[in-house]
């Protein structure tokens, strides 16, 4: 599919937006997303001078990162019964502009309280904007090229990694903490602009069994397939969001990494997946998706046992494992996510992905409140119990194997 397609190109030229092509639209789309993961991504490596600067411990700062993720849950499951009902486009701009907002909020925040009910916001906009993402993601692309499709969205993971992240906590370090967000924040508003200026319209889901009552989106939730793809999805964030939240404040504390250090962790992962994530989307397409995913689980397993358990490192080797842990671990969601946006048809797919969202953000937020839990600060600074947290992720990401053979495509 060169351009995009079902009828909406006149209208687009008619309102002055040009007509994109897949590509440029997918690379919109992963801009968009480059600025929300970063958002969310910034605040764990953030850990060690937030704790500081603030006076804050370990379940406090899980409970700064669940809030985004739990407030986005919540509200994308009660929104999802509508999210098939509008242009996608329109509530992409909404819910984009109020993420942008409220991430000026967490930059304009001055206690640890005032930043935890800004990132329940950011939450509460955000986990809706990424859905719609991948509504739209799955709209357009045919399901012969979904798993790259996806693969171009997963790049922007992997940019705020290489780019946003590391240059985040420079500012953080050069300036204050609250410094990134307001950089995400300007970034948003210039890539909504972007957005209100070229995207089309997407409404080819409306003409095909629309979503008119909560009846009908109770009806998707008798649908033992779709439940299959939510576990799906939360057993893929259990396996690699476990020791995410905790990652820097163990890597400074147990593995001897200098703080100032941190950056080159977040750069050389997101610059190995810039390029391993449309490769894994290829890959998958060609040789199969359980097949590609089986790899990446396995690696991924071999890591995390490797970095939970491992005493003082040097840099190099701290940064090799790094580079394998992007890898594996984020790679494994290129072809999950494939094959889970085909479990349900096109006409429920808006409050399907909706569902999956709800579903990946309350595991990632279930996930930094057991490590919240499980982890403690000994009295030398160290963490404590860190190598549970991998052993938990490596269960989950076991049994994903189970769990993905069982998701059927329903187009």
């Amino acid at each position: 599919m060169a351009e995009m397609t079902g009828g909406e190109n006149d209208s687009s030229v008619a309102m002055g937006r040009p007509v994109l092509s897949e590509r440029n639209l997918l690379l919109l789309l992963a801009a968009v997303q480059f600025t929300q993961i970063m958002d969310f991504m910034i605040m764990m490596p953030l850990g060690p001078q937030l704790m500081r600067e603030l006076g804050i411990g370990t379940r406090e700062f899980g409970g700064l990162i669940s809030s985004f993720a739990i407030t986005a849950g919540l509200v994308g499951l009660a929104a999802a019964p509508f999210m098939d009902r509008f242009d996608r486009r329109k509530l992409l701009l909404l819910c984009y502009a109020g993420f942008a907002m409220a991430t000026l909020a967490c930059g304009l925040s001055n206690s640890g309280a005032s930043l935890f009910w800004a990132r329940a916001i950011c939450g509460a906009f955000g986990g809706v904007s990424g859905a719609t993402i991948m509504a739209i993601v799955a709209d357009v692309v045919p399901a012969e090229r979904r798993a790259r499709g996806m693969g171009i969205i997963m790049t922007a993971f992997s940019a705020a990694a290489a780019l946003g992240v590391p240059f985040g906590l420079k500012i953080a370090q050069w300036w204050k903490w609250e410094a990134p967000f307001l950089v995400v924040a300007t970034i948003a508003a210039g890539v909504w602009a972007g957005l209100y200026r070229i995207l089309p319209p997407v409404r080819g889901h409306l003409t095909e069994g629309k979503v008119k009552s909560v009846s009908d989106f109770l009806e998707l939730l008798k649908n033992g397939n779709a439940w299959i793809g939510l576990a799906l999805m939360m057993a893929m964030v259990f396996g690699h969001f476990t020791i995410i939240p905790f990652l820097s404040p163990y890597l400074v504390h147990n593995v001897g990494l200098p703080e100032k250090s941190l950056f080159l962790i977040y750069l050389t992962g997101g610059v190995v997946t810039i390029f391993t994530g449309p490769l894994v989307g290829k890959l998958a397409d060609r040789h199969g998706r359980f097949r590609v995913y089986f790899i990446l689980v396995a690696g991924a397993c071999a890591v995390i046992r490797l970095l939970t358990t491992s005493g003082p490192l040097p840099v190099w080797q701290t940064l090799l494992l790094a580079a394998f842990f992007f890898a594996f671990a984020s790679g494994r969601f290129v072809p999950g996510q494939a094959v889970i946006s085909m479990a349900v048809p096109s006409n429920r797919r808006g409050a399907y992905m909706s569902l999956v969202a709800c579903s990946r953000d309350l595991a990632s937020g279930l996930t930094a409140a057991i490590g919240g839990h499980v982890v403690a600060l000994g009295a030398d600074g160290r963490l404590l119990n860190f190598e549970r947290l991998g052993l938990l992720a490596i269960g989950v990401s076991m049994m994903s194997l189970w769990i993905f053979r069982r998701v059927k495509a329903a187009e």
